[in-house]
């Protein structure tokens, strides 16, 4: 595609990407077949191909209209078009760099309602000492909530364990507790840490990690991105310099962005190398437990008979482009593990996605759902927490991190425990094949 940058972007760090991203588009429209606005608005300018030639537009010296912005908000960051396009066009990258101009270069500003609740997702979604206890009094008056509100706080409280009774192991591992996760589903990073307990690896949560910057750096406050990026990159490294071998993720969507770090802070003279160095030790639990399968599900026990609906994320399929190893798990734990038709389109969560678009997200939900019914499972299992929540208010079946069922069959020193709540399990399997395989061996940071 041939662009003409405006003065005001040429030869910048951001107008060198976008040209040389806008430059691989050839047109080709595949992204058009997989885009899930497309796919429910029918508008070209709602498709990635469509929201492409905005921002070429803009970049270009156009003005920066209230519905260029619209087109761009509508867009889910799913880069499900990514994995279709055949010309390898960074969509992800380039549409973070228009939403910035855009919103910069505006020719009227944002309503003063949607100002003030993207400042409230912003500084409240980020900040646990405000979600926190706001999650608890939401619980508290969830009847009383308008619907759009109270299917964000989910109906059922899991109390987190208050002792783990946890081995000390020579391997270590960093776990980012995340925002929302640990108010939300406690038991997600519970489940995490028992299961990785059980390879021999120890967590880490270090003290002074806040958000990923996800949040901010979607909803264009990229300056405060980087604040959160920097701030745990700081908090990480003593830790990796002291022997830790990584950073395991439970939420594909704080994994994404953290796998983005390195291209984030490419410029900055203090952080490059370190930034570059955290996405390289950057790995989803799928990927630390894989090497682990056979020796993980020794320690089970029987197989269970139970169907789950497997909905994979597009933070995990797309953006990490992770496929296979969730699968791979639960059915070597005997679990019969389905995936849906259309099973690469978004749910409609896309973090704060949801709650701006409200119309278009429950649309993706309801039609998701009607999709995972139709396999008649027992459970669905995702691996983030946008996913799980925004699935879970649209049904009554259970909605469950995968983890949580490899968790809750590990022996507790008590009656054995069933992937299922309730399901009683059999003695474990004999493990005849060697011990734990390492993960796959990091570069040791500088």
């Amino acid at each position: 595609m041939e662009t003409h940058l405006a003065d005001f972007i040429r030869g910048t760090v951001d107008g060198n990407e976008a040209e040389a991203i806008l430059r691989r588009c050839v047109h080709c429209g595949f992204c058009t077949a997989t885009c899930p606005t497309y796919q429910l608005l029918g508008d070209e300018l709602d498709s990635p191909r469509g929201r492409i030639y905005l921002i070429k537009e803009v970049l270009e010296g156009a003005p920066a209209t209230a519905s260029t912005r619209l087109h761009l908000d509508r867009c889910l960051t799913c880069r499900n078009c990514e994995t279709t396009c055949p010309s390898g066009v960074e969509y992800g990258r380039l549409v973070d760099i228009g939403r910035r101009v855009v919103e910069e270069r505006a020719t009227e500003p944002r309503p003063l309602a949607e100002r003030l609740e993207r400042l409230a997702l912003r500084e409240g979604l980020t900040r646990r000492w405000l979600f926190d206890p706001a999650m608890k009094i939401g619980r508290k008056v969830r009847p009383l909530l308008p619907a759009a509100l109270a299917t964000k706080v989910p109906g059922t409280k899991h109390e987190k364990q208050k002792t783990l009774k946890l081995d000390r192991h020579a391997r270590k591992m960093l776990m980012l507790a995340g925002c929302v996760q640990p108010a939300m589903a406690p038991q997600i990073n519970d489940a995490t840490v028992r299961v990785l307990d059980a390879i021999g690896i120890e967590t880490i949560v270090a003290r002074k990690v806040g958000c990923c910057g996800a949040i901010r750096h979607h909803l264009s406050d990229h300056d405060g991105a980087l604040k959160d990026v920097k701030r745990n990159i700081d908090a990480w490294w003593p830790h990796l310099e002291a022997g830790a071998e990584g950073i395991v993720m439970n939420a594909s969507g704080c994994g994404a962005m953290l796998k983005e770090y390195g291209h984030l802070l490419r410029n900055d003279p203090d952080y490059a190398v370190k930034a570059e160095r955290i996405s390289a030790l950057t790995l989803d639990v799928s990927e630390v437990l894989a090497p682990f399968t056979d020796y993980l599900v020794a320690k089970l026990g029987a197989p269970s008979t139970r169907r789950v609906a497997w909905h994979p994320p597009c933070t995990l399929q797309h953006g990490q482009q992770i496929r296979g190893p969730v699968e791979a798990m639960l059915t070597a734990a005997g679990v019969d593990v389905k995936l849906c038709a259309e099973s690469h389109l978004c749910c409609g969560s896309a973090g704060t996605y949801s709650v701006l678009q409200p119309e278009l997200a429950t649309a993706l939900r309801d039609r998701k759902l009607t999709q995972l019914a139709a396999l008649q499972p027992d459970a669905i299992v995702s691996a983030n927490i946008g996913c799980i929540t925004h699935l879970q208010s649209g049904t009554q079946m259970p909605v469950l991190h995968w983890i949580e069922l490899i968790a809750g069959a590990l022996p507790r020193g008590g009656p054995r425990h069933g992937l299922f709540p309730g399901e009683a399990k059999q003695a474990p399997r004999v493990h005849k094949g060697p011990g734990p395989k390492p993960i796959p061996d990091p570069q040791r940071p500088l």
